[in-house]
């Protein structure tokens, strides 16, 4: 990985992957390209280590306000090499097991970010490459695009979390039909089946992201960090729940400086200029 004097993650070479910032109202949307489509964007052990490492920098970023995610080519990304599964046949569960774990935590460590993210499904988005997306708050997806969790068809139990991640986000009716049988779904049917919030054309998909993470950078940065964390592991356990977070982060809210300027934009009918504070 080739490292430079500068540390700001936008200005740093990742192995196959890609990341730009965007500057939108003083603050910065990461996005994030994955790039092998040579090999369909799968998560190679390169790959792996850079998402990792740049993940750990995005936390560090005081000014980030949202993450976008999309893959090069015609694929968003499909899912883990297993190519060193059948080539060691001799591992042992345990090692395997550790090997797993190391391997989901590097890539679901996108949930550790406090901003929202989004996944612009341009294509193929296949297994781990589906959990990944899964793992984002926001999913955006292409008419054309492939989606699933075939595991079970290679002789495999489903993994990346997605037996809890796929209930958490189209319930478990949804979840049972597509990690039992394994069936790949288009972008249309995706969003039907609550999978997704929108379904474009794959030159489209993109841009609707970066719209969605605009309107993200505009809105107050603490309101937001402390919705996300509110709607985050899929919600708060009771409505009792509910209203005593939401009582303690809206009266946390009413006494910044950005509350009084929201109300005094909307007064005004101006944009606001929310800083944070």
């Amino acid at each position: 990985m080739t490292e430079t004097t500068n540390q700001n993650w936008w200005d740093t070479s990742y192995d196959d992957l890609l990341a730009q910032a965007q500057e939108v109202a003083g603050r910065r949307i990461a996005v994030i390209t994955f790039n092998l489509p040579q090999r369909r964007n799968s998560m190679s052990e390169a790959m792996t280590a850079s998402w990792s490492r740049l993940i750990r920098d995005l936390r560090l970023d005081d000014c980030l306000a949202a993450v976008v995610v999309t893959g090069a080519g015609s694929a968003f990304n499909a899912g883990g090499d297993l190519s060193w599964i059948v080539s060691e046949p001799g591992a042992s569960v345990s090692d395997l097991r550790a090997r797993m774990l190391t391997f989901y935590r590097s890539w679901l460590s996108v949930r550790t970010l406090e901003v929202p993210t989004i996944a612009a499904i341009n294509g193929s988005a296949i297994g781990a490459g589906f959990a990944l997306a899964l793992a984002c708050d926001i999913r955006y997806i292409a008419q054309n695009a492939k989606v699933g969790v075939p595991f079970t068809a290679l002789g495999l139990h489903p993994g990346m979390a997605t037996t809890w991640s796929l209930p958490n986000v189209a319930g478990p009716a949804v979840a049972r039909d597509l990690l039992l049988t394994g069936r790949i779904i288009e972008g249309a049917e995706a969003v039907r089946l609550g999978l997704a919030s929108l379904c474009a054309p794959a030159d489209e998909v993109l841009s609707h992201a970066l719209d969605a993470a605009r309107r993200i950078a505009t809105a107050a940065p603490v309101a937001t960090r402390l919705l996300v964390t509110a709607l985050r592991d899929g919600g708060h356990a009771t409505f009792q729940d509910a209203v005593q977070w939401e009582g303690l982060a809206q009266a946390v809210t009413l006494t910044m400086e950005d509350m009084r300027e929201g109300v005094a934009a909307a007064a005004a009918k101006r944009p606001p200029l929310f800083r944070g504070r």
